[in-house]
């Protein structure tokens, strides 16, 4: 759990997905290409037993943007998608409205 603090020192931001495909070393994973408005960044998302890329290709999502970039896999993450759980079911959040990638999540 994070205090509240730490919570308003996320960056969150509309970002676009313009590519999935799978990660070649990890059943559960997708390498994720997303538009932040002024830049792509790579996102490895543990999303293959939820969604099929078609599903995802397009959408708009919310991403942290401000975390020191990770590897996965072997393969570089420059953030974190916002999901929600619920039993078995993960749900990808995305904004109620039509939004520029790149815009804040207040």
């Amino acid at each position: 759990m994070i205090s509240f603090e730490e919570f308003k020192r996320l960056d969150l931001r509309i970002a676009q997905v313009k590519s999935v495909r799978e990660h070649p070393g990890a059943d559960k994973l997708y390498l994720m290409q997303v538009d932040l408005g002024k830049e792509v960044r790579q996102l490895v998302a543990g999303l293959r037993p939820y969604y099929r890329p078609e599903q995802l290709e397009g959408k708009k999502i919310v991403v942290v943007v401000n975390l020191e970039p990770a590897t996965l896999r072997g393969e570089k993450s420059e953030g974190m998608l916002l999901a929600a759980q619920h039993d078995e079911d993960v749900v990808v959040l995305v904004p109620e409205r039509d939004l520029p990638a790149g815009s804040p999540v207040l």
